[in-house]
């Protein structure tokens, strides 16, 4: 069954969280909810049949390309895949001209780089809506995935507690942007010399975020416990210092029972079992990781369907 293509959207970018409204976050989570309902039950959601998404990848990745490729084709349109060594981007061509190229054939983007200010420029010169599929500085589809499974298996995260145990990266960042928007507290713990850093974080109100010297401090109460890999992508030089510095910052049995009873745990994925978090509780009952790693499709289902039509 083919549905009649969809007026366009005003141009729109989602490059950080921030830059939807809570209302407009709200309408993803609750479109989300839909459009998963229709997957699980084999009935057709064709939004954005004949819509093209380009997928530029400069950093690689396993579940940002499967999920939005398989939901971009289950709304019914096509993808193109790109990355440094099959395109202009990996050699001179600046990536305003490649940006000014590219929007013209397709109708969306979404790229997964290094620094923020990259994709920032190729969003700048862009005619289509672009979507950040990571940085070093936010990832804003996972923590919007994280925030739609939370919803799904606990209700809503507002008033809530998360703990962030590990490193302050792109992950922690968006976590913050996310509890200042929807009301909810932020706990993070990380180890010396890794904090979040003041310049960029401000001063945000005590009831949104907190930190802590001690995991155990921060996963005290916590409804949501969550973390990362000890080295990301591009530190790889740094991998045996963080393991040294990280040690004590493994989510373990011991640091869950700190958290509620029916507190949940979430990781990004890929995750090293023995180094930020033990096999016993990513594998245990309370982590939600698979649900997780799922809910990224169905969350930029809406969120690609949400910036090429609006709203349902």
């Amino acid at each position: 069954m083919t549905q009649t293509p969809q007026q366009a959207a005003p141009l729109r970018h989602f490059l950080q969280f921030t830059d939807l409204t809570r209302d407009e976050i709200l309408y993803l989570l609750d479109r989300a909810r839909i459009i998963k309902d229709d997957f699980k039950r084999y009935i057709p959601h064709l939004t954005l049949h004949d819509r093209t998404l380009a997928m530029v990848f400069e950093k690689a990745s396993t579940r940002t390309r499967v999920s939005f490729e398989a939901g971009m084709y289950q709304l019914g349109g096509s993808v193109i895949h790109l990355t440094t060594n099959d395109s202009q981007l990996g050699r001179s061509e600046p990536i305003e001209d490649t940006a000014r190229v590219v929007s013209r054939m397709v109708d969306l983007v979404m790229i997964r780089t290094f620094e923020q200010t990259r994709i920032e420029r190729f969003a700048s010169h862009s005619r289509v809506p672009v979507i950040n599929g990571l940085t070093n500085e936010y990832h804003p589809c996972q923590i919007l995935a994280d925030i739609f499974t939370f919803i799904e298996h606990r209700g809503p995260i507002a008033g809530k507690t998360v703990a962030w145990i590990g490193d302050a990266n792109n992950m922690s960042y968006t976590w913050l942007q996310a509890a200042e928007m929807l009301g909810f507290t932020l706990h993070v713990s990380t180890p010396p010399g890794y904090a979040l850093d003041p310049a960029r974080i401000g001063q945000p109100a005590p009831h949104v975020l907190k930190q802590f010297d001690d995991p155990a401090e921060a996963c005290r109460g916590a409804d949501l416990v969550t973390t990362d890999v000890w080295t990301s992508m591009g530190y790889e030089a740094e991998n045996a210092e963080r393991r040294a510095a990280f040690a004590g910052w493994r989510v373990d049995e011991r640091l869950m029972s700190q958290a509620n009873a029916d507190a949940v745990f979430m990781h990004c994925l890929p995750a090293h079992r023995g180094e930020e978090v033990t096999a016993e509780v990513i594998d245990g009952p309370q982590s939600v990781v698979w649900d997780e790693a799922e809910n990224r499709m169905h969350v930029q289902k809406a969120l690609m369907e949400f910036l090429l039509i609006g709203k349902r």
